[in-house]
């Protein structure tokens, strides 16, 4: 077996040659032809699809494709052409219905006929580079009846029309729209966008333009947004409808520019209506859609932030410099939190939380609020306002939103150092007086301030606090140790360290006998538990509680000043005492001992003394007498002092020149500190770096940190350059 040859089998191709008939090929077409004339006629069911495509499958094979494929074109184009006519025939609005159901009809006739030439459609046209039967049949039908000379002018007028229409109210056959918009676009993009989306656009802008016109002359600015919306909703609804999804942005577009980009400015300074109105109405929902309409347009959201910022730093700028509202420092800054509140939900109701807009209202805020260069103060004061007595019976939850609005206001500030001024005596005087309402409120304040400005700006203040606690304790033992003095006056000393508590001009007044010997006990017992310590008696800062007993017999408990205290003692050896003599014996400041007297003879309800001659002022020559007469309903009187809740002029220049000369050091040290680490620096740079080094205490003076240079050359901390006079070196 295994010597046996191996054979190759080979198989021939069949040598007979088939001879075709020569009239084949003509034969064929006649049948197929006749086949795609009872498909446009509707008659094709007696044709038997698969002979049909064997026939058209041996023309292919015989190389008869080229017959085959001109064919088809020439029989299409002339059922084309006769249906272009009978849509041409049609008449009014059964036009477009005649032409929605010749083009379903082609559609399902091309179907039959490319399944029919299917072989030629996979083999013979991909060889000649022709184009496929499905999509020959689109391009003859948009030549021979979109592009027809009698359709094609119509076919647009038609669809505008029926878009103006629906447009002005009328409803319209959403259905056949849709249909034929859907035929152009299957005809390809390039004959949806030139036949009928361009001249859409155009007519759209034109329809648009004139409507708005007639709009902004006869709606205030509110309907005509109102309108606006509604058109864009509508164009947005139409594209759903019946437009190509690509169309939606260019529509819009067209309705953005006619109807908000191009009347932007009117409609914003729109009188009794526009953007001011809307602020100063709280109209929230028309605030709304400009925003939405206006983000769509360029600069459409500048437009409205601009003139937000003009208006708000302009109505900031009234209220800030109102005498009015001057007179109230806690109603002036009550109003401008009304106002920062009122900002806040606009722009979170209306203007979606923008943080351009949150920036541009913190920027006018801080404009307006230092434009008043008593803003810290009144700050303060409305802290020592609310911390008194406006705080009671007022939720935890509560007192911290009305803290965080105030460290709010606090950040606008520039001259933080002021306010920390202000505030130090404010707490003093309530921490002294017994009067905060809640001990916890104040920390929480601290804690507010310890973290915007850090450490340093709330060490002093947080000392006050323990200085009060370190009183109590030193009392305590002061009264364990001097067990006899239980049935005379009762003694409560505060203990202030000297540089955490605001510095007060220490005058000692003349304490009565008998306060003065329990002063002196204190002192030496106090100074006997404390080495190397020093005390002076704030007497100006002091208050007492005295038993009184009026003309028949009334008796009342007096909450008084300490000067007050010591004048009304001296009437219990004295029945009248003049204005000279009641110096003379207490020795209390002018100033002080005219509001001390003016308080308990001139204030309704409270005068304890009577005085000669009656007059709201206190004179030199004026003489006091017990006031026998004196009622009250209560046991407990509580005798204030005439004093202006803000400060005078005179003491505003004090407090300011204390600022000033508290300023100084600080600029000192941050001119050190930039000159140790940079060595070598020119005058602008250093006033800018020491501008951004202090700013959040305050706001630096390029005169001042000019001055503190020269003081630092004048003792050897810096020196000149001998060459460039603005340069300064460091000198170690």
């Amino acid at each position: 077996m295994s010597n046996q040859k191996k054979r190759n089998f080979q198989i021939d191709a069949f040598k007979h040659r088939v001879v075709v008939d020569p009239k084949y090929a003509d034969k064929t077409w006649k049948i197929l032809e006749h086949a795609i004339h009872e498909i446009y006629n509707h008659n094709a069911s007696g044709l038997s699809f698969e002979e049909l495509y064997r026939n058209a499958y041996n023309m292919v094979l015989h190389k008869f494709g080229e017959k085959l494929y001109n064919g088809l074109v020439a029989t299409m184009t002339s059922h084309l052409k006769e249906i272009s006519k009978s849509i041409e025939a049609a008449q009014g609005d059964s036009f477009l219905e005649e032409l929605n159901r010749k083009w379903n009809d082609h559609n399902k006739a091309l179907q039959m006929i490319r399944d029919i030439l299917m072989y030629m459609d996979r083999t013979y046209i991909p060889s000649v580079h022709k184009t496929p039967v499905h999509e020959l049949g689109l391009n003859l039908w948009r030549d021979n009846i979109i592009h027809s000379s009698k359709i094609q002018t119509r076919l647009q007028n038609t669809l505008l029309e029926l878009v103006h229409r629906e447009r002005t109210g009328e409803v319209i056959d959403r259905g056949l729209m849709r249909n034929i918009v859907k035929m152009l676009m299957d005809l390809g993009s390039s004959v949806y966008q030139e036949d009928f989306e361009k001249p859409f656009l155009e007519v759209s802008a034109e329809f648009y333009s004139g409507e708005s016109q007639k709009f902004i002359e006869c709606c205030d600015c509110g309907d005509y947004l109102k309108k606006a919306e509604k058109r864009l909703n509508e164009e947005i609804e139409r594209v759903t409808h019946y437009l190509d999804s690509k169309s939606e942005v260019r529509i819009n577009n067209v309705v953005e520019k006619e109807m908000i980009a191009n009347h932007m400015l009117r409609l914003v300074h729109m009188e009794n209506s526009g953007l001011v109105n809307m602020l100063l109405d709280d109209k929230f929902d028309d605030l709304g859609r400009m925003y939405n309409l206006f983000r769509r347009v360029p600069d459409g959201l500048s437009t409205i932030r601009e003139v937000m910022t003009s208006h708000l730093r302009e109505t900031g700028k009234q209220l800030v410099s109102d005498p009015e509202r001057l007179k109230d420092p806690v109603e002036f800054v009550q109003c401008l939190l009304d106002e920062k509140d009122k900002y806040d939900s606009i722009i979170s109701n209306a203007f979606n939380n923008d943080k351009t807009f949150q920036n541009a209202l913190n920027s006018s805020f801080e404009y307006f609020i230092n434009l008043n260069t008593r803003s810290p103060e009144f700050i303060s004061l409305f802290v020592d306002d609310k911390l008194r007595k406006g705080l009671k019976g007022v939720s935890e939850e509560d007192v911290e939103i009305i803290l965080d609005k105030v460290m709010m206001l606090f950040r606008y500030l520039q001259e933080k150092d002021v306010f920390e001024k202000y505030y130090k005596q404010h707490l003093a005087k309530r921490l002294l007086s017994g009067k905060t309402v809640s001990d916890d409120a104040e920390r929480s304040l601290i804690v507010k301030l310890k973290t915007e400005c850090g450490y340093q700006f709330t060490s002093k203040l947080e000392g006050m606090f323990t200085d009060m606690k370190t009183s109590q304790d030193t009392m305590q033992g002061f009264y364990a140790s001097h067990p006899e003095l239980g049935d005379g006056p009762t003694l409560v000393v505060q203990v202030l360290t000297t540089g955490s508590w605001p510095t007060q001009p220490g005058v000692p007044c003349n304490l009565p006998a008998e306060m003065s010997a329990l002063c002196e006990k204190f002192r030496s017992y106090y100074l006997g538990t404390h080495t190397g310590r020093r005390l002076s008696w704030q007497t100006n800062m002091g208050t007492a509680d005295i038993k009184a007993t009026f003309g028949k017999g009334q008796k009342h408990e007096l909450n008084v000043s300490t000067y007050q205290m010591c004048v009304l003692m001296l009437f219990n050896n004295a029945d009248r005492l003049g204005y000279k003599e009641i110096e003379q014996a207490t020795e209390i400041p002018t100033a002080d001992l005219k509001r001390c007297l003016q308080s308990m003879a001139c204030v309704k309800g409270k005068n304890v003394l009577r005085k000669e001659p009656m007059s709201k002022d206190i004179g030199e020559e004026d003489a006091f007498f017990v006031n026998d007469k004196f009622t009250s309903k209560f046991y407990k009187v509580k005798i204030g002092t005439v004093v202006a809740q803000k400060e005078s002029e005179p003491e505003k220049q004090e407090t300011r020149q204390r600022v000033e000369e508290d300023r100084k050091p600080q600029i000192e040290a941050a001119v050190v500190r930039i000159m140790k680490s940079r060595r070598v620096l020119d005058h602008n740079n250093i006033i800018t770096e020491v501008t951004k080094q202090l700013q959040s205490r305050f706001l630096a003076n390029p005169t001042e940190i000019k001055k503190r240079i020269e003081s630092l050359i004048e003792r050897d901390f810096l020196e000149r350059d001998s060459v460039d006079r603005k340069l300064y070196r460091y000198l170690a």
